[in-house]
């Protein structure tokens, strides 16, 4: 307000017009802003896009574990005495031959399924 007569100062309308633009830059701002997360398809899709490169990225990196674990493997295979692999092997089985009866058994059973199948017909 004004000190000499009580009434309210005219606004500078160069300043108003200026505010009035920079208020409707803000609202588009925001409008866009609500109209990217309300439209759920292109969210979707960028998640999926992000997954997708993620999941590559990783693959491509345990691939190349695999490939250099797999390498090493095969040249210490070549590299060691036969006899001596089965040995290791024969020793393994010793400690602990739940896995050996368990894969023996189950291929009985598979044969015997086979058998039980082929007898029907």
């Amino acid at each position: 307000m004004s000190d000499i007569n009580g009434s309210a100062a005219k606004p500078d309308l160069v300043a108003l017009r200026e505010e009035i633009r920079q208020t409707r830059s803000d609202l588009g701002e925001t409008v866009q802003a609500l109209a990217a997360r309300a439209d759920v398809k292109a969210r979707a899709r960028e998640q999926v896009a992000e997954t997708k490169a993620r999941v590559r990225s990783r693959a491509a990196v345990m691939t190349g574990r695999v490939r250099e674990a797999a390498n090493g493997t095969a040249v210490r295979i070549r590299e060691a005495d036969k006899r001596d692999l089965a040995y290791r092997a024969g020793s393994r089985v010793r400690a602990n031959p739940w896995p050996t009866v368990l894969t023996i058994a189950g291929l009985a059973a598979m044969a015997g399924i086979v058998l039980i199948v082929r007898g029907r017909r």
